[in-house]
């Protein structure tokens, strides 16, 4: 329910009443102003002025302005008077609110017949120009057409002039007239067609290429490595081509062959799961996860050196660094630090654990291996981790 605002100021003179209407800190566009002959509302919320005027008012010649937070209505009196008071004698609920519907109407009338006028303007205005233009096309029209028949009038007049002067000559004059020197001139005689061109034979020596198509055409970078890979997999089968002829197809798969491997390596047969990835490795060099289970078997054989090897190689595969191959990298640190403690290079082997740890930070178990190492590089006893472990 709004407030109703009282704290508000009024003059007159003799022809217009002046009201001050403090704004409250409202802005111009929170201001919303309505005014009949005899009613006068003021509203931004949650404020509100309402006035029923003692005398009418014309709303046509009243303005209203705001400045400095105020606003201020100059409202034009339709009998020049002075008023004895602003509003009206006090008026019940009912006559308020009949004098709120009437004023609310004369509104809405006075704003159509607003609409209304600018309607009926503006297709004034639209036919005003229509006819602007059409006058202005009619004159263009016949500008073009007195130009026309100007030189109609001034072609015809030569025409005429012509014919009189055709009719003014003597008949003898259409004799015929003497030799045309320029006739009997000869023409000039046509030139020889050159002599045929002696046939010949240009060499033209192309750049060697593998590819059918032009060089120009041609990703030098992508074909020579698509070439190198080819020769590296011809490589590899073509050195091991004794020990592969008695394989069969499925036996020269490498994926089938990690199957193998893996099998072998659960079952704990460390040394077979470790000829299968070796044989998966001359097939394919370039599957991490074949060097990675490869140093996974150095390590329970107790070849170090070797796991090192092959972790690395398979870190060097597992490039670049994203989400997907996280778990296949902390597992190669793993096997390479765990291989690098076992020959006693213990700071190496902490910096991999480390690296696993930047993986997986909440591994326990990885937590406490690299603690035992720290420990070890300290020369600590590791029994004082042990329960937290």
């Amino acid at each position: 329910m709004p407030l109703l605002l009282t704290d508000f100021s009024w003059s007159q003179t003799l022809s217009d009443l002046h009201v001050q209407v403090p704004l409250k800190g409202a802005t111009a566009a929170q201001v919303d102003f309505l005014l009949t002959e005899r009613y006068l509302k003021v509203h931004f919320p949650p404020f509100l002025l309402e006035l029923f005027l003692w005398q009418p008012v014309d709303p046509a010649r009243s303005a209203a302005r705001i400045s400095g937070g105020v606003a201020l209505l100059t409202l034009a009196k339709k009998s020049a008077a002075h008023w004895q008071q602003l509003t009206a004698a006090a008026l019940d609920e009912e006559q308020r609110r009949a004098a709120r519907e009437k004023a609310l109407l004369e509104h809405q009338e006075r704003t159509a017949a607003r609409a209304a006028a600018r309607a009926e303007k503006k297709q004034a205005d639209r036919k005003f120009s229509l006819k602007t233009m059409m006058k202005l096309e009619g004159e263009q029209r016949d500008h073009i057409q007195q130009l026309k028949d100007q030189e109609r009038a001034r072609t015809s007049a030569e025409l005429e002039a012509w014919r009189e002067k055709r009719r003014e000559r003597p008949e003898g004059s259409l004799a015929c007239p003497g030799p045309n020197p320029r006739r009997s001139t000869p023409p000039p005689p046509e030139p020889e067609p050159p002599a045929p061109r002696v046939p010949g034979r240009i060499l033209v020596s192309f750049t060697p290429r593998v590819f059918p198509t032009a060089l120009r055409e041609s990703r030098v970078a992508e074909e020579e490595e698509w070439l190198r890979k080819q020769a590296e997999a011809r490589r590899a089968v073509g050195g091991d081509a004794a020990e592969l002829r008695d394989l069969s197809e499925q036996e020269r798969s490498p994926g089938w062959l990690k199957e193998k491997g893996d099998k072998c390596f659960a079952a704990g047969n460390f040394l077979a799961a470790l000829n299968a990835y070796d044989l998966a490795v001359r097939l394919s060099p370039r599957l991490p996860a074949l060097h990675s289970n490869r140093a996974a078997c150095h390590l329970k054989l107790h070849n170090y050196h070797r796991a090192v090897e092959s972790s690395s190689r398979a870190l060097d595969l597992l490039t670049p660094e994203v989400r997907d191959n996280a778990a296949a990298r902390a597992r190669a640190h793993v096997r390479r630090g765990s291989a690098f403690c076992q020959l006693e290079l213990f700071a190496e082997g902490l910096l991999d654990f480390q690296a696993a740890l930047k993986i997986d930070p909440d591994n326990r178990a990885l937590q406490c291996d690299a603690q035992k190492i720290r420990d070890i590089i300290q020369g600590t006893s590791a029994e004082t981790h042990a329960g937290a472990c």
